[in-house]
Formats: structure tokens, sequence, C-alpha cells
């Protein structure tokens, strides 16, 4: 498999521009750019561009006929050979002579005294339909970029159905001999995972307790949809991460059935948002674009759905860790409710817009969501969930999907604002899903990777430099990969 190349920073520069419209698609093309295998097919359509300019004032020259002619017959062959020839190794082997009887003829069209503005004008046209067409092109190819980043592999749909086809051929199927017992005991250190894909889940778990100096009293609650909770409890009951304990729970269900006050039964993940920032120092400097991940919709739910738990740690599912993360469940967060890293390159301030007539601290900062730890006593104190449902009515303006995950940036901002306390920023290192360049030794010594951004790990268009830190936490010798050929 060919090696993807690294873009040199002149071409990073360059794709900040194309960033603006088409997103992390403009660093995905640079990195994956083919050796060119279409050079003699550009040279004859330049030709036959330059010749189309010239022929229609050749053609008014008295005496010279024969040059019109000629330049009308190669213009046709031309456009002959391109109708059949897309890459170089389409042409057929008498293309040189051709190229030097097309060159021949624009040279003598050149030396002729010629209306320039004409010329000009036609060129012009050519030009401007030729940039046309090559936005075309790139509208085109970021539309299946952006498909196949949103898009679960076949090779994940395949494991997801055999691990849920299994699931019920167990003849185990009634039997659970996992520890129901730490599920909800407050004392255990809980950390809870929203995900709708098992690796993904899987490498958060595994990469957890391999960094964790104790295991003993660590409980795991992945919380998924109905379609992938079979896949999911039949993994995680084939699978041990040391001495925890892994609770596998049907969102959906437990919604449903025990809070059955909220309409918001579907289980969404944590909502990126791809943000243009502009400097509040600078604003007339260029913007530049990240990816802000903030909690989604079901977030809001887990202090009903866990009622006898007091502090849980968040992780997304495009989070590896790194490091022993046991002190978190010492921090004194004093008054606060979400710990969290600060970002603050973006301000609220600058999302005036988005933010409408809420009240607000214009320099507050922006916050991650990725690692998170929540204190759920005081999420029930400061009613958290309620202020959620009241931003909730107000900043959904119909009751389509879109509309509803467009309004879970200004509500999560919002809804904990004043109630952020600040993790180092060392604690997690984000970016690793859209950014570039990001040094070895910083990644290395990072206690937590984030992959936010469209280029998850577990895609072949992820950052190929980024995705073996997450390879590292995949199972081995499981089977159900080996079947349905998903790659370690």
């Amino acid at each position: 498999m060919r090696r993807p190349r690294v873009p040199s920073a002149d071409e990073l520069e360059k794709a900040k521009a194309c960033q603006l419209e088409f997103g992390s698609y403009c660093l995905w093309s640079i990195e994956h750019k083919e050796v060119m295998k279409d050079a003699i097919v550009k040279k004859l359509k330049d030709q036959l561009f330059v010749a189309r300019s010239y022929y229609p004032s050749i053609a008014k020259l008295k005496g010279k006929e024969a040059l019109t002619r000629e330049l009308k017959q190669n213009i046709q062959e031309h456009e002959r050979v391109l109708s059949e020839s897309i890459v170089d190794a389409d042409l057929p082997s008498f293309i040189k002579k051709k190229i030097e009887r097309m060159d021949r003829a624009i040279a003598r069209a050149k030396s002729c005294t010629v209306d320039c503005n004409n010329v000009d004008k036609k060129l012009r046209q050519i030009l401007h339909m030729t940039d046309d067409e090559a936005h075309f092109h790139m509208k085109q190819s970021a539309y299946l970029y952006n498909l196949g980043v949103h898009t679960m592999p076949k090779s994940h749909h395949c494991l997801n159905m055999r691990l849920t086809v299994e699931y019920f051929k167990s003849t185990t199927l009634d039997s659970d001999d996992s520890p129901v017992h730490k599920f909800n005991v407050p004392d255990h250190r809980h950390y809870v995972i929203l995900s709708k894909n098992v690796l993904a889940a899987s490498v958060v778990i595994n990469s957890s307790v391999s960094s964790s100096e104790e295991t003993r009293n660590v409980v795991f609650h992945v919380l998924t949809d109905a379609q992938n909770f079979y896949a999911m409890k039949h993994w995680f009951s084939r699978n041990a991460y040391r001495e925890s304990a892994v609770n596998v729970i049907n969102y959906e269900h437990i919604i449903l059935e025990n809070l059955p006050e909220f309409s918001m039964q579907q289980l969404y993940m944590p909502e990126e948002f791809r943000v243009f920032i502009s400097s509040f120092e600078r604003p007339t400097e260029k913007s530049r674009m990240e990816y802000l991940s903030v909690f989604s919709h079901s977030h809001f739910f887990i202090p009903e759905i866990f009622k006898d738990l007091k502090k849980v740690i968040v992780l997304d599912d495009d989070v590896i860790v790194q490091r022993d993360l046991s002190f978190l469940w010492n921090l004194d967060m004093g008054d606060k409710v979400n710990a969290a890293v600060k970002f603050c390159g973006l301000r609220l301030g600058q999302l005036r817009n988005l933010l409408g007539e809420a009240m607000y601290d214009p320099q507050s900062c922006a916050w991650m969501s990725g690692l998170n730890v929540i204190n759920l006593e005081k999420w029930r104190e400061y009613n958290v969930t309620e202020n959620y449902l009241q931003l909730l009515e107000k900043f959904r303006n119909n009751d389509d999907e879109a509309s509803l995950r467009a309004a879970a940036l200004p509500i999560s901002l919002l809804s904990f604002q004043n109630l952020v306390y600040p993790l180092d920023e060392r604690l997690t290192l984000s970016g690793l899903g859209y950014q570039y360049g990001i040094e070895e030794k910083v990644i290395r010594t990072s206690a937590s990777l984030h992959y936010n951004g469209n280029m998850k790990p577990w895609l072949e268009l992820g950052i190929p430099n980024y995705r073996k830190y997450w390879k590292r936490f995949l199972a081995r010798d499981e089977r159900f990969m080996d079947e349905c050929n998903v790659s370690p």
C-alpha cells in the first residue's frame, strides 16, 4: 500500500484558504496527492486551448487559408484523442507527432498579426471555464470525502452484524457473569462512554486500563443505541479488561422506560463543529479553522441515568488514554460541575451571532469535551438538565434533526457558563483528527489524545502518523475481526 506523503509547510499554508469551504478535505487531498499520470494529456489540453483562442482570428485573415485548415484539423484531432484518453496510458503511440504538428501550427499562428484583444478574451473565457470545472470537481471530491468520513466502514458493519448474530446464538444468552454489584457503588471509579462503535469503545477502555495502576474498583458504563447494543454486549462479554467491569446500557431503552418525560430517546454522540475563528486583537487577519467538540443532547441525561452516582469521568470514544488518570478522582472542583480543558482560542464573544441575546460573558472561554470530570451532585444542585431543556426550547428553530444538532453548541457553552473547572491543558491533546504537523514528542508525552475532527483513527482516511497510537490498543487475536477483515 502506498505510504501517504506528509504535506509541506508551504502546502499547509495554501490549504488554509481552501479549508474555509471544504474543511479537512483540503489537507487530506494534499497528503494523498498522486504522482501525475496525465502530464501529456494536460499538454494536449493546453495546446487545444491556445489553438482554439487563435483560430477565430486566423480564420478572418486573408491569405491564411492553409494555416486555418491546419489549425482546424489539429483541433479536431486533439479533440478526438482527448475524448478517448484520460491518462497518458490511454494515448496512441503516434501522439508525439500530433503534439509536434500542433506546436508548429501554434507558432505560425502567433507570428501572424492578429487582434490581441480577441485572443485575450477567448483565453479568459477558457480560463473561467477551466476554473469552474476545477471547482466543480473539487466540490464533488470533497462531498465524497465527507461521505467517507461519516460512513461506517464495511468491515466495521460486518463486525457489528457478526457480534449481534453470535449474541443471539450464544448458549449463555440468559446468564450474566458480569460484576453487577459494582455498577452502582458510588465510591467506585465510574467512567461513562457514549458510543455506537464497538472498536472505538473498546480502545478507549483498553487504553484506560492499560494506563491505570489500579483497576479493581473501576467501572466503565458504555451507553449505546438499540442497533448496536447486542454487538457491544457480546464483545465486552468476550473480552476482559484487567479487573475493571464494563456495563453496556441501551440508552434508548433506559430513557423510554425510566425517563418517559424526556422526548430525547435517540442517542447522540459528542457533537463536533467546524468553526472559523478571527482574532479579537487583529480582526483583519484570516480566520483559522478549528473543530470544537462539545456535549451532545444525550450527555444532559447522564445524572438521571446514574442516580446513585456522585462523580463520573466522561470519555469521548475518539480518545485514548496514555497516563494513569486516578488523580482526577481526588480533584477538588469546589462548586464547579464540569472539569474540562478550556479552549481560549475561542471566546463566547466571537460567537455572538450564534448565541443571540442570551446572557453571557463575552470574554469567557469555550471548553472541549473528550475528557471531562462531572460532579453529578453539583449538576443536580444547579439544575443543569432543567436549564438545558429551557435553552433547547430557545435555540431549536424547528423539529428537524439538523436544527437539533446545531443547537448543541450554544446550549453546551451556555449550560455550563461559570460552572467549568479548568483542567491542565497538558492533560489532553486535541486535534489529531484534522491537524497535521503535531510533533511526535508532544503526542507521546500527553496524558490523553483526542482525535476530534473528521479523520478518525479507525478510518482509512485517518492521519497515518497518528493512527498508530490508536491501533496499539486494538484487540488482538479476535476471530470476528479477522473474519470481517478489520485491519489492526
